[in-house]
């Protein structure tokens, strides 16, 4: 497939260090998030993205060092 061919609709991505932001035409910003995934190191899984990974981040940066 290719991604010329497809439809748009005329959608920006900013890929900031510390912000991810979309936008799209007539309506603005419509993604603000941080660019932050948090992954299980076992399995290789995405356990979340944006804030939520970010929250987890300052939780064990606090309690836990290891690695």
């Amino acid at each position: 497939m290719n991604i010329f061919s497809m439809k748009s609709k005329d959608i920006g991505i900013d890929l900031g260090t510390a912000n991810t932001l979309v936008t799209m035409k007539g309506k603005g910003i419509v993604l603000n998030e941080p660019s932050v995934v948090a992954i299980n190191r076992r399995n290789g899984n995405i356990l979340s993205t944006g804030q939520e990974a970010k929250e987890m981040l300052r939780k064990n940066a606090r309690g836990n060092n290891s690695s």
